[in-house]
């Protein structure tokens, strides 16, 4: 039996965003911003208030995590992050989610409206 992961769901977007930029490698911060404008092309941008509070509230709940640095001769102040396994496993059910919703737009779309006389 799967976890129950409702409770997390919808995500908001800038936290799908976030936890999209972190599905494929650790990132720093400024990694993250630069990544979900270059995901959305520029049509979603994070600014650092958002981002950091929102990686905060995304390690409170277990679902990000910070990483160790990548080498020795970055500026020890940079941090980095990861999805966390709980973190991973709530956006791929917040992409099912998201899928099924654009299945049932898309059919809706097709159904002709009635037509008025």
């Amino acid at each position: 039996m799967g976890e129950d992961l409702s409770s997390f769901l919808p995500l908001s977007p800038a936290i799908l965003h976030i936890m999209l930029a972190l599905a494929g490698e650790d990132r720093h911060g400024y990694g993250i911003m630069q990544e979900v404008a270059r995901q959305s092309e520029g049509q979603y941008r994070v600014g650092p208030g958002t981002l950091y509070d929102n990686l905060q509230k995304l390690m409170n709940h277990g679902l990000v995590e910070e990483a160790y640095r990548r080498s020795h001769d970055e500026d020890p102040r940079r941090r980095y992050y990861r999805l966390a396994p709980l973190g991973r496993k709530v956006l791929t059910a917040e992409v099912s989610r998201l899928e099924e919703v654009v299945r049932a737009a898309k059919a809706h779309l097709r159904v002709p409206s009635p037509r008025r006389a």
